[in-house]
């Protein structure tokens, strides 16, 4: 009750001060540093900013981010079409750790059962794309508990080299 009475009172004082121009024109404009700004840019010769609304940040910044996950998305295309799946990161593992693929889709808290669970859980989700929901259907396993496991998957690819390729 007192959260929302001070909410409103904060509402009704920011409604007194009007229309701020420093609080319009948001993402590229302010990003820029206002319409000033923009119009210089133009008039220099230069009407093309690295921008995207999703990322706040400068212009090298944002380049850099949306390279990255440009990367990332031509690498998951690429393991997709050299027909890199769920079953196959699962043999790959299995390979790895001297287990069954079965072993690794059935429940338990083995040592080499774990880790192999966990590596495929890794390379499924950071390398395939893969929500940690879908997987959790498939590992039977709650969300949080594969996010664990691809905690511990990424221990392990750092610690011991592990690469998809045999």
């Amino acid at each position: 009750q007192t959260a929302r009475l001070a909410y409103r009172s904060y509402m009704v004082e920011g409604l007194q001060q009007g229309r701020r121009t420093e609080l319009v024109g948001g993402g590229l404009v302010r990003s820029l540093g206002g319409w000033v700004e923009v119009k210089n840019l133009r008039s220099g010769g230069r009407d093309h900013s690295m921008s995207d609304e999703r990322i706040l940040g400068e212009s090298d910044f944002v380049d850099a981010a949306l390279s990255q996950a440009e990367e990332a998305l031509e690498r998951r295309y690429k393991l997709k079409s050299l027909g890199y799946d769920l079953p196959r990161l699962a043999e790959r593992a299995a390979e790895i750790f001297g287990i069954e693929v079965e072993e690794i889709y059935s429940p338990g808290r083995k040592d080499r059962k774990v880790k192999a669970r966990s590596l495929v859980c890794f390379w499924a989700s950071r390398e395939l794309g893969i929500s940690l929901t879908d997987l959790a259907r498939t590992f039977v396993m709650s969300v949080p508990g594969i996010g664990y496991a691809v905690e511990r998957g990424a221990k392990l690819v750092k610690l011991n080299k592990f690469t998809l390729s045999e």
